[in-house]
């Protein structure tokens, strides 16, 4: 009886993240996940009372897994600032790569309530008190870290957000795209060092 409730669980979870990934909050019905888990909407309320709380808990992991890249590469004093660069980039391209709907989902959802959900990740106190904040006053005090972190972030994330429209434009196909992406890997790397030189 166990495994069936955890499995009605994860059945659920699973075509929650499928649904709010797709449509975002607003646009998702509670018996659209219904529909997708297969199961009945009354059983999706047993569980989970209602679509705010399950969306609650999907965009904590979602969030989690966005921002989650950041934070063990930041906080890491063994690290160099060169490393974390690119262990940021990599993971994130490598991420996002498997998950093209996560950024749009996220930065949407974030839009509609940025201070719960900067408050519920800490990212602030998260930056603010890792090794990368003192490693670039090191090698530039003049550049403010969060410009250095949106810059990697941007370069790293913006081409996901613009894939649509680049490939609506005849720019790339799939196959490109992938292309430049891992191109990017090795380019981010060295465009942000740039920055810290001048």
């Amino acid at each position: 009886m166990v495994t069936k409730l955890v499995d009605t669980e994860e059945k659920i979870k699973i075509a929650a993240r499928k649904i709010f990934t797709q449509k975002g909050y607003a646009a998702t019905r509670t018996r659209d996940i219904a529909e997708e888990a297969d199961i009945n909407l009354s059983l999706l309320n047993y569980y989970f009372r209602s679509k705010e709380k399950l969306f609650n808990i999907i965009m904590i992991e979602k969030l989690q897994e966005f921002f989650g890249v950041i934070s063990p590469i930041i906080t890491d004093f063994r690290l160099s600032l060169e490393e974390k660069v690119e262990k940021i980039v990599e993971n994130y391209i490598e991420m996002i790569l498997k998950n093209p709907d996560l950024p749009i989902f996220v930065l949407s959802e974030i839009r509609h309530n940025p201070k719960n959900f900067g408050i519920k990740m800490g990212v602030l106190h998260l930056l603010s008190n890792s090794s990368l904040v003192v490693q670039i006053a090191e090698k530039n005090s003049k550049v403010d870290p969060i410009h250095f972190l949106l810059n990697i972030l941007g370069m790293s994330i913006f081409p996901f957000i613009s894939k649509p429209i680049m490939m609506a434009g005849g720019l790339f196909d799939e196959e490109k795209f992938k292309s430049l992406m891992e191109e990017r890997k090795r380019l981010i790397p060295i465009w942000i060092k740039a920055t810290l030189e001048t």
